[in-house]
């Protein structure tokens, strides 16, 4: 987990909430970023409307971010 903190990130009590709707895909290769991570990256995008590039190094790396953001 991430140590700096932003005021755009998931609280425990709302992760408890979100960690449920998130699929467990059976097989493949287990996950090396953590999902509550790539969110916390993608509401930081979304809340402060700045370019996907420009997500700050304490996120997962964009390309990682933006494949959660953008499944379907």
């Amino acid at each position: 987990m991430r140590s700096p903190r932003y005021p755009s990130d998931v609280t425990d009590e709302r992760w408890a909430l979100v960690a449920l709707l998130i699929p467990v895909y059976p097989g493949g290769r287990p996950r090396q970023t953590s999902t509550r991570d790539a969110l916390d990256g993608i509401f930081y995008v979304l809340r402060t409307g700045c370019p996907w590039r420009f997500l700050p190094k304490e996120f997962p790396p964009r390309s990682t971010t933006w494949r959660y953001f953008d499944e379907r």
